[in-house]
């Protein structure tokens, strides 16, 4: 399989078709806002992820990162106010500290986590995820998140 990664701003009229025809069979898609989609063809797309980067604040010994999150792999799924899809274990943001450095980096509430450092965040516990996030020896956390506000606006853009 042969794949590109292009900035969507650079895909004139019918580019992506022609890439295609060139013998690409995946595309992965780059916002200049760092929001990322990838396309094969006759295939939904499968996932709109936003990259957040939060630069911890130190407080005497602590960093702090100004978020707290629910779910993983050895929680109920069920009492995820955030998921639509009640099966979901995944790993998401309850609370983001006003002013704080994720509030700063753009993190909302209801963001599921994807991915910390490049680590896979989307079967692991909850203490894996926390223990991932609050590394001392980590001062940047690199977020890929998820959230239903890029679902949809990728969903209505490929429907007008």
């Amino acid at each position: 399989m042969r794949s590109l990664d292009v900035p969507s701003e650079s895909l004139g009229e019918g580019a992506a078709a022609g890439l295609f025809a060139e013998g690409f069979s995946k595309l992965r898609l780059v916002t200049k806002f760092g929001v990322e989609m990838s396309y094969v063809p006759g295939q939904p797309v499968t996932a709109v992820v936003q990259r957040v980067e939060i630069h911890k604040l130190r407080q005497g010994e602590n960093l702090i990162l100004g978020f707290s999150i629910g779910g993983g792999i050895d929680q109920d799924p069920s009492q995820n106010p955030f998921s639509e899809d009640k099966t979901d274990k995944g790993i998401y943001v309850t609370r983001v500290s006003e002013g704080g450095p994720a509030e700063i980096a753009g993190l909302q509430i209801g963001d599921k986590i994807m991915q910390v450092n490049g680590w896979d965040m989307t079967m692991v516990t909850h203490d894996q995820a926390r223990k991932r996030l609050t590394k001392r020896s980590e001062e940047v956390v690199r977020l890929l998140v998820t959230r239903q506000s890029l679902q949809k606006a990728v969903q209505q853009s490929m429907l007008s």
